[in-house]
């Protein structure tokens, strides 16, 4: 496929790779999704591609359902132009997240929106639990028809990498079974589909990137605060994963000055840590909805946390900023959006102190677009990416 001008959007340009049809496909797509309704010239000049190639490739996408005609373009000379949109009902996907507090389980259609979801706060969930809850949920799905199964593309998993090793309040011996076990086979027999394993962290990332405000920001942290903390990172629109697929832990930072502490961030900085803290004033918490509605002391509380986690992440996050020069920070997670709002506006009253210093901009700090089910929406993208959605590495290995 011929060249075009130079594209306008940076990550939305075609090639001209031999065996790259598939890329093509996907950026289209992806320009379509991004910027729809479109008419097939503008499709050419984001992509990089010639009239001809977008010409056969929404051929496919109309024929396969992918997209749908939105009337035409008016005002201009000749024939109107007709603007191209993704079809909703195109594709569909399930999206889990398992955490040491809850089950979250939601249906996605092709352009993000949530078709259903359901929650089971339940802490420690075992692995047969969570399958049955699993397999009752895709029954309401079928016996009600609330999605096309047909056009169901798979299964996608967010869970805490060691979901099973790491050491959290109460937690029993026995959920050391989540490290033992094959997660994707647990659901494999569930649907007729691929199931896709992701970091609960790297999913919300993912999500945010795709359908949250990483729409308008190409590079960003992504700070999760769930039953532990962890994070991710988003660069020039592609997640970086790091040497081990571990990038953003910042929850295992030791805290204080001894580098041997066993104290680390997510000690002091997760959904835990404000429930154990409200806990020793007297106050039970143990879910987020008792977080909404708080009386003056517990309020009181929540607020002394507040000063101290943004205290303890004020270096690294500040790190971060140094090291990456991100346009933005986003923090998501189960916690109400007052209380992230809360703790972003002292994040961001800590940065404005910094404004006579000589460091890079520091990026401001937001709560994330997907924050409650942030890791549930992005784990049901990850289909999505899999099979739809541009990805550099595939094109780098048909270079």
């Amino acid at each position: 496929m011929a060249a075009r001008t130079p594209a306008s959007e940076e990550g939305l340009s075609g090639t001209n790779l031999e065996r790259a049809g598939d890329h093509n496909q996907r950026v289209t797509l992806q320009a379509i999704r991004a910027r729809g309704p479109i008419t097939r010239a503008d499709l050419a000049d984001i992509t990089n591609l010639t009239a001809p190639a977008i010409a056969n490739i929404t051929r496919r996408l109309l024929n396969e359902g992918l997209v749908l005609k939105a009337g035409r373009l008016t005002g201009g000379r000749g024939q109107p132009a007709t603007q191209l949109i993704v079809n909703p009902d195109g594709a569909f996907s399930i999206g889990l997240n398992i955490d040491r507090d809850h089950i979250t389980i939601v249906a996605l259609d092709f352009v993000g929106q949530v078709r259903f979801r359901t929650s089971r706060e339940v802490h420690f969930a075992m692995p047969d639990e969570v399958r049955a809850f699993v397999a009752e949920t895709l029954d309401i799905l079928r016996r009600k028809r609330l999605i096309d199964f047909d056009r169901l593309i798979g299964m996608g998993i967010g869970m805490p990498d060691d979901l099973g090793r790491v050491r959290l309040p109460h937690r029993p011996e026995a959920y050391e079974v989540w490290s033992e076990i094959d997660v994707q086979a647990l659901f494999a027999g569930l649907i007729d589909a691929p199931v896709v394993l992701e970091n609960d962290a790297a999913a919300a990332a993912i999500g945010e990137m795709q359908f949250g405000h990483g729409m308008q920001s190409r590079s960003f942290i992504y700070t999760l605060i769930s039953a532990g903390l962890g994070g991710g990172l988003v660069i020039n629109g592609h997640y970086f994963r790091g040497a081990d697929g571990r990038s953003g832990e910042i929850g295992f930072l030791p805290i204080g000055s001894d580098a041997q502490s066993e104290t680390t961030l997510q000690d002091v900085v997760s959904l835990y840590a404000l429930y154990e803290r409200l806990a020793r004033q007297g106050i039970r918490a143990c879910v987020p909805a008792d977080l909404e509605s708080l009386s003056p002391q517990a309020q009181a509380v929540v607020d002394s946390w507040l000063d101290e986690a943004a205290q303890h992440l004020y270096m690294p996050f500040l790190t971060l900023n140094c090291a990456l020069n991100p346009e933005a920070h986003f923090i998501g997670g189960r916690m109400p959006a007052a209380i992230i709002d809360g703790l972003c506006a002292r994040l961001n009253s800590l940065y404005a102190r910094l404004s006579d210093r000589r460091l890079p901009p520091v990026a401001p700090v937001r709560r994330a677009a997907l924050a409650i089910d942030a890791c549930a929406c992005g784990a049901g993208i990850l289909p999505f990416n899999e099979r739809f959605l541009p990805i550099r590495e595939a094109l780098m290995k048909s270079a």
